[in-house]
């Protein structure tokens, strides 16, 4: 059993909670996620490590679906079954890299705050942050997202906050305007990191997008990760879950991510009768 350290509801519906979990802590590098399960009934579900502590493991998650809201019903000093980790390939860091963008959308944010804060702490990379959500009641982690960036460009769809518009468009515009980036790093919804990738191809910068697939084992096993890369299929849990953007198809991956949508709604209203959330 894992304990919960601390939690904090950064807004209606995301939630940052902090896991006693320090032989998952000593390991965890950036780019690299845990699997939990609320209890011996529930799904695994695959979360990014949003950072760490000698003791505990942060992540920061959307009450999206039954496993997740569950989750977000429990509070600092009650006990979760599974905490597994870390688990995929870490973020390889290019040490020689002079510039690079990290582009994040909602609670991908927290995703990307290690990867960022990585290639900061290396000292001679100047990192650009352009994080993107849907109005000023959405923003989370911005502080966060500032201290481990030279630039932070906060979007909103609706202009409620910084600036309006997409992360394509300030992407863009910034290379447009001479940032010579050596890497852009991508995390968030697929249809994003897809048009992410859609603006770099035509510079020529390395893109890599972390991918967030339907996982059960984290192991290899099962092949419900399997992502199309460069026309081969690869496993996100084990070969991931960051790969070249270029060469994902997306497409395929957002399909397959909605596969299970109806029953997934069927879970969330069953666990609502039980454990009585969103009344």
């Amino acid at each position: 059993m894992y304990k919960i350290l601390s939690k904090k509801n950064l807004r209606d519906g995301t939630t940052m909670m902090e896991i006693d979990a320090p032989h998952v802590a000593k390991k965890a590098q950036a780019g690299q996620f845990i699997i939990f399960r609320v209890d011996k009934f529930g799904e695994r579900v695959p979360l990014t490590i949003a950072g760490v502590s000698d003791a505990g493991v942060r992540i920061v998650f959307d009450s999206a679906g039954a496993s997740t809201a569950m989750l977000a019903n429990l509070d600092a000093g009650d006990f979760i079954q599974d905490f597994v980790g870390p688990l995929g390939k870490a973020t390889h860091l290019n040490k020689d890299a002079k510039r690079i963008c990290v582009v994040c959308g909602g609670v991908g944010s927290a995703a990307a705050l290690p990867i960022a804060k990585a290639y900061f702490e290396l000292g001679g990379v100047h990192v650009d942050i352009i994080a993107s959500f849907k109005g000023a009641e959405f923003v989370i982690l911005e502080e966060d997202m500032r201290a481990v960036s030279h630039e932070l460009y906060m979007m909103t769809d609706d202009g409620s906050y910084g600036e309006q518009g997409f992360v394509t468009g300030k992407l863009a515009e910034l290379i447009e305007s001479g940032a010579a980036y050596d890497e852009v790093i991508t995390i968030g919804a697929p249809i994003m990191m897809k048009f992410v990738a859609q603006t770099t191809k035509p510079y020529g910068i390395k893109t890599v997008a972390s991918m967030n697939p339907i996982m059960i084992d984290g192991t290899g096993m099962c092949g419900c990760c399997r992502v199309s890369v460069g026309g081969k299929m690869l496993f996100a849990c084990v070969e991931g879950p960051e790969f070249d953007a270029h060469e994902i198809d997306f497409d395929s991956l957002m399909k397959r991510n909605t596969y299970y949508m109806s029953e997934e709604q069927k879970s969330r209203e069953s666990c609502r009768l039980i454990w009585g959330w969103g009344q």
